[in-house]
């Protein structure tokens, strides 16, 4: 069973190396992530369950570091502050508790990565509408089917439909996001 496990992710992240069109969005949303920092602005994540702890590990590899000593980068996961998200969905309700939050803090330049191994979480979908509305720009990071979201933004759709195996390669998809981005910006400076 070990092994199968092994095998099947390796598996998952190979199929996503070998499709040129994957790793090409992986690469425009680093891009974009780049420059969004070098105009001052900052990257946002959200996720529930196993993907709201990955948009945390993934901001703070960016607030922290990820491998070379830097400046800290702007990034937050929204959802971490309990007490506004417990207001926000005692008052409007689950669905906002992303959009809500979204909403005072993000800015025309922001690049939003909304997390849902299904594509089709309805607190994640909220909160890309808004992001839309303000000019975020946005990445989806989704499992195969892309679900609804993929009709509202470009999504790395990585090639499975275990949600296990989904969200070890958005965690690599996560940490090449920041290894580019360290690179790009403080490699040999």
């Amino acid at each position: 069973m070990i092994e199968r496990f092994f095998n099947e992710s390796i598996a998952v992240k190979q199929n996503i190396l070998n499709d040129a069109a994957l790793i090409g969005l992986i690469y425009q949303a680093a891009e974009a992530s780049k420059v969004a920092l070098l105009n001052g602005k900052k990257i946002i994540f959200a996720g529930n369950g196993g993907s709201f702890a990955d948009a945390q590990h993934i901001s703070a590899e960016l607030t922290g570091r990820f491998v070379i000593e830097r400046p800290s980068l702007p990034s937050i996961a929204l959802g971490c502050n309990s007490s506004s998200m417990t207001a926000i969905g005692n008052d409007y309700g689950f669905d906002q508790i992303f959009a809500r939050e979204l909403s005072s803090i993000g800015n025309a330049g922001d690049v939003f990565f909304p997390i849902s191994t299904s594509g089709n979480s309805p607190n994640i979908l909220a909160a890309v509408e808004v992001a839309l509305e303000k000019g975020i720009q946005v990445f989806g990071l989704t499992g195969y089917t892309g679900g609804k979201m993929k009709t509202m933004c470009p999504c790395i759709q990585v090639p499975s439909g275990s949600t296990p195996r989904i969200q070890e390669a958005h965690i690599l998809i996560g940490h090449s996001l920041c290894a580019y981005i360290e690179d790009a910006l403080y490699r040999n400076k």
